[in-house]
């Protein structure tokens, strides 16, 4: 699955690459694409595979979003408080 996971902060997005990175998983820090929303700016593309992305789950995680022809889909989106 390709998808886009955004983050509240840097800090939030780095520790989920090394999460994923020790499990495997193709990733990449990148600047969030323009038609999906974040608060600071830094994403991680991942190909998990057949795993589930929210595998790791990190108070620090804004949304996941999956990569289609037309654009992002968000599949998942932090509760607000």
């Amino acid at each position: 699955m390709n998808c886009v996971i955004t983050f509240f902060n840097h800090f939030g997005a780095v520790r989920y690459k090394r999460q994923a990175e020790r499990s495997g998983w193709k990733v990449q820090l990148s600047p969030v694409p323009r038609s999906l929303s974040s608060s600071c700016g830094t994403c991680v593309f991942c190909d998990s595979g057949t795993d589930d992305p929210l595998k790791f789950t990190t108070d620090e995680m804004e949304q996941i979003a999956v990569e289609e022809e037309t654009g992002y889909r968000t599949v998942w989106r932090a509760e607000e408080s």
